[in-house]
């Protein structure tokens, strides 16, 4: 998805001076997960064109540990067979061309905020701070964006919660807000989310009766996410759409796909913008990942952390709920590298917030941002104040109640 670089990027004119920036975007291009692909595959999905590495390193560097990076195999020995495709991968993992669009995302964002602006220092230093998930697969993109902005060939750290509390995935526990999603979505029987999939019914027959997905196979037919995982993961590869294993010309059709491509889209909006329950729901489920964005702003017009610079690497659930808070304008699925960008500038004794959505300054319903375009910071906090608490007090109790 589009995201800030050069080409496009609205310089603030030069009384705006710019003080804290903070990225966060989902990872590129991946495998699907292993839960949606079908019982059985008519092609494999190799990837050996990269490595995955896993190793470990004592620090301070003393005895050096090999670069270890898997390769996937099958032996003739094994009378089971993988579920879904055969081949190289790890479902999910971030493909060659995920990787090249990460590099490619790191080297736009330098292009910005170091080349036009001047903002980031030359060298990475204690000033820049990178920020995963719990899922390896954004430290796969971290990786590249990274090497792509400061061009780094000895280890690096990123900084990384425990995944039973993880602010940015989001896995910490929040049943209040876990239920009021499946009051209304995913799992309900609901009449406004039902009538969808009731709509949808014939769509489903056709792409069951090709893939080989079960009817009663209830995670496939929640909700559009299955299909879409699978199929859009196939069309951002340049891989054909599946066909019948046992009937190879009875194929997926490109119009079917679009169909289930439409519904997600609806189903995103639905559940994180159209239903009255949305806005609680995301507060209490990403709300704390928003106070530590307030807090990191309050340091930075304050000057009590060196930090200037904070980049976060998350999940398409982490930007919808973002989103969600931020009362977006115009809800969609947040495609692979969506990008949310906070920036903070000084102007003679004020301070005051840009929020850029897709590379251009962001529009929300809510009046209290509207176009979020030099808003007094003041503003900007007391929205996100009244809604999660400072240091996230009012999830909390929300989360418990």
């Amino acid at each position: 998805m589009p995201h800030v670089r050069s080409q496009e990027y609205s310089k603030a004119s030069d009384e705006y001076q710019l003080k804290y920036v903070e990225v966060i975007h989902r990872h590129h291009k991946r495998t699907p997960y292993a839960a949606n692909t079908f019982p059985e595959e008519g092609y494999a999905w190799y990837c050996d064109d990269e490595g995955l590495f896993h190793y470990g390193q004592p620090l301070p560097i003393g005895n050096l540990s090999q670069q270890l990076y898997w390769k996937v195999f099958t032996s003739s020995s094994n009378p089971f067979r993988p579920t879904g495709f055969n081949g190289t991968c790890q479902f999910p993992q971030i493909t060659r061309e995920g990787l090249d669009d990460s590099w490619q995302h790191g080297k736009d964002l330098f292009g910005v905020y170091h080349d036009l602006l001047q903002f980031l220092p030359d060298n990475i230093d204690d000033r820049i701070s990178y920020r995963v998930t719990n899922n390896v697969i954004t430290s796969q993109v971290a990786g590249m964006v990274i090497n792509a902005m400061y061009g780094r060939d000895s280890p690096y750290g990123v900084n990384i919660q425990p995944d039973s509390i993880d602010s940015l995935e989001p896995t910490y526990a929040c049943p209040a807000a876990s239920d009021l999603f499946s009051s209304v979505g995913v799992g309900s029987t609901n009449p406004s989310w039902t009538a969808h999939l009731t709509a949808s019914q014939a769509l489903y027959e056709r792409l069951d009766g090709i893939s080989g997905v079960s009817p009663t196979d209830s995670a496939f037919h929640q909700s559009a996410d299955h299909y879409f995982d699978n199929l859009s993961s196939r069309l951002c590869h340049q891989k054909p759409l599946p066909c019948n294993v046992s009937r190879p010309k009875d194929c997926i059709a490109l119009k079917d796909a679009e169909e289930i491509f439409r519904l997600g889209q609806y189903e995103y909006s639905y559940i994180y913008r159209d239903t009255s329950e949305s806005l609680k729901a995301s507060v209490g489920s990403y709300g704390v990942w928003v106070a530590e964005l307030a807090q990191n702003i309050r340091d930075a017009i304050a000057g009590t952390r060196s930090t200037i610079y904070r980049h976060n690497v998350a999940h398409d659930g982490s930007i919808s709920r973002l989103l969600s808070i931020l009362q977006v304008d115009a809800m969609v699925w947040p495609g692979m590298g969506a990008e949310v960008v906070f920036e903070v500038y000084g102007k003679d004794s004020a301070d005051f917030v840009r929020i850029l959505w897709g590379g251009q300054v962001l529009r929300s319903s809510n009046p209290a941002i509207g176009q979020a375009d030099m808003l007094p910071v003041e503003i900007v906090l007391a929205y996100f104040d009244g809604l999660v608490g400072v240091g996230a007090s009012s999830v909390l109790s929300f989360c418990k109640s």
